[in-house]
């Protein structure tokens, strides 16, 4: 368990997404939470990351798309191409990305990987990582990313690892827990962003809220400019 963080550089807030403008907001302080929104930093500050209960209750399908498109436009723009490595998600983050028209441009790969058996047969996750640390973890989520970068040569991975429940959740790791992971070329091995997020709601809304906070992740990144 970390005792001190780095401080977090405020990025951007846009919760409507689809693209920024110069009316872009600041940090929202709401419910008490220092960074409601999750905004991370990437560079020579190493593992950035912010903890906290979603805000997002619900998630439609609908709401996915505008996401995954922006994702899509920003990356096809920069030349990116993206790889997801998907644990509880199990393939809906590369899911909702593919559903935009054009995405073989900017859409390489995706890995489920579902066990412990398939992180770290596909993605270069250690025994020792999982042994210690555990699946849901900021450890695994880093080498996940890390792994699948490094097996497509692509400019930006996407990790996810959680529990969606019912039932895995403990008192240390309840049920909603999610680790997210992104890694890019300037941004990976130790300096990998990673951000643990805490979703309320059943099974599918955990899902859904995941996906929608590793597509807002990602396109935070992408407009940061990380790696480039």
């Amino acid at each position: 368990m970390r005792t001190s963080r780095p401080p977090i550089r405020n990025l951007f807030v846009s919760d409507n997404l689809p693209r920024p403008t110069s009316s872009i907001r600041s940090v929202l302080q709401v419910s008490g939470l220092a960074n409601p929104a999750g905004i991370v930093a990437c560079g020579d500050g190493g593992v950035q990351y912010t903890t906290g209960v979603s805000l997002m209750k619900l998630v439609a399908d609908q709401d996915l798309y505008p996401l995954a498109d922006e994702v899509g436009r920003r990356a096809r723009a920069m030349g990116w191409r993206i790889v997801t490595a998907e644990s509880c998600t199990a393939g809906w983050i590369a899911k909702a990305l593919t559903d935009v028209p054009g995405s073989s441009q900017w859409v390489d790969s995706g890995y489920v990987t579902y066990s412990n058996a398939a992180k770290m047969r596909d993605v270069g996750v250690s025994q020792r990582t999982l042994a210690e640390h555990g699946a849901v973890s900021e450890a695994t989520v880093r080498e996940m990313a890390n792994g699948a970068l490094r097996a497509t040569g692509v400019e930006m991975a996407i990790a996810v690892s959680g529990i969606a429940g019912p039932d895995g959740g403990t008192a240390e790791k309840p049920v909603g827990t999610v680790w997210f992971g992104i890694a890019t070329p300037e941004a990976r091995g130790p300096g990998t962003v990673c951000e643990l997020r805490c979703f309320g709601g059943d099974r599918d809304q955990v899902r859904r809220q995941s996906v929608a906070h590793a597509l807002r992740l990602a396109l935070r990144l992408l407009w940061a400019g990380c790696g480039s």
